[in-house]
């Protein structure tokens, strides 16, 4: 079991707090930490190793709620743009990351994938901090 299969766990107990809600292909939630303000991921649920584990069909609709969650985060942070990345690579399980992308970052970074970033220092989510956030984004989303 990945962490991914525990967090669509916790999503369908309603215990992750960072849970935006249920989409049809799987789970909107924030990421933690938060490399970027408003910085999400979905989880399929239920979780296939890789995306070529899905249908044609079932592969559509997660892309589909992928770009609709982007287009959420776009519209809820203000950002230049959204980076889409599903890589599988350390938690062998697929889910994708939507990262907002903003013309403020600091040049060295701008360009390069989200992963360059010191994760070790960037803000762990909160519902303090991150809340009302997460409610613009379920209610952007309608969830």
């Amino acid at each position: 079991m990945t962490l991914i299969h525990k967090f669509v766990e916790e999503c369908q107990a309603g215990a992750l707090e960072r849970c935006i809600g249920r989409m049809e292909s799987g789970w909107a939630v924030m990421g933690d930490p938060q490399v970027r303000e408003g910085y999400c991921l979905l989880y399929p649920d239920p979780v296939p190793g890789h995306l070529n584990e899905l249908s044609v069909e079932d592969r559509a609709q997660f892309f589909a709620d992928m770009s609709r969650l982007g287009d959420a985060v776009l519209k809820c942070t203000g950002a230049t743009r959204i980076n889409y990345e599903i890589l599988g690579n350390l938690e062998p399980a697929l889910h994708a990351h939507v990262v907002p992308r903003f013309d403020t970052e600091m040049a060295e970074i701008r360009t390069k994938p989200i992963w360059m970033e010191n994760w070790e220092i960037s803000e762990r989510f909160s519902l303090e901090r991150h809340g009302e956030l997460l409610e613009r984004l379920r209610a952007e989303l309608g969830l």
